[in-house]
């Protein structure tokens, strides 16, 4: 099964960049945002803005088993980068 990537640079509340990846099994870019922005409440940074220009299709690809067990539940899995607690 492919997936899309959604490459996503927002600003924490103290002001550090968080880089992460977005991975949903629809390339719609209003979905991810949204799924972008529930993971951030569930981090309490809610307050992060996410639109287009912060959260951008990158590419699609393979994944594996437990990031498709995760979509499967959730509708998206979070791949954290830089600067993610």
């Amino acid at each position: 099964m492919q997936i899309h990537v959604y490459d996503t640079y927002v600003k924490a509340k103290d002001g550090h960049i968080m880089h992460f990846d977005v991975f949903t099994a629809v390339r719609d870019d209003q979905k991810a945002i949204e799924y972008a922005k529930e993971w951030l409440t569930s981090i309490d940074e809610a307050d992060a803005e996410v639109s287009t220009n912060e959260c951008r299709f990158c590419h699609s690809q393979s994944a594996s088993p437990d990031v498709l067990e995760a979509i499967g539940q959730k509708g998206y899995y979070i791949y954290k980068m830089e600067g993610c607690s």
